[in-house]
């Protein structure tokens, strides 16, 4: 696949569907944490009861989890498909390939931000953010 590199603009034009595949990951990932916490006490307490049910007592909620991981992989899918790469799921940030003057960079944004402000070197990272008006 041919690396897609973005213009500031251009990511910015994405922001919106992004946010809506974030919000949407973050919203699926609580849920997951819930149900995988109700399977794990619905385990210990039939292991404790000792119930010999003839029904499989945890199909429904594992039927729920493995829905909630295909909806969660269309929307990272969604993302990469897009040539976006997701860093983090929980504080909803990303990074657009671009190359500005040249120099390959990622353009960094979270949710939360309006717009991108940021861009840092792949091995920088987060933590080497530095804002879009340096390179300009």
């Amino acid at each position: 696949m041919t690396p897609i590199f973005y213009s500031i603009e251009e990511a910015n034009a994405l922001i919106p569907s992004v946010r809506i595949d974030l919000e949407a990951l973050q919203g699926i990932k609580q849920q997951l944490d819930m149900k995988f916490s109700m399977l794990q006490q619905l385990r210990i307490t039939l292991e404790n009861s000792k119930n010999n049910e003839d029904s499989d007592p945890f199909f429904e909620l594992e039927c729920e989890i493995e829905f909630l991981q295909f909806e969660a992989h269309t929307h990272v899918t969604n993302v990469h498909r897009k040539g976006i790469e997701l860093k983090d799921i929980e504080i909803g940030l990303v990074d657009f390939p671009a190359k500005i003057k040249g120099v390959e960079v990622l353009l960094c944004w979270r949710l939360g931000e309006e717009q991108i402000m940021f861009y840092h070197s792949r091995e920088s990272g987060f933590m080497g953010r530095r804002p879009i008006s340096e390179m300009e």
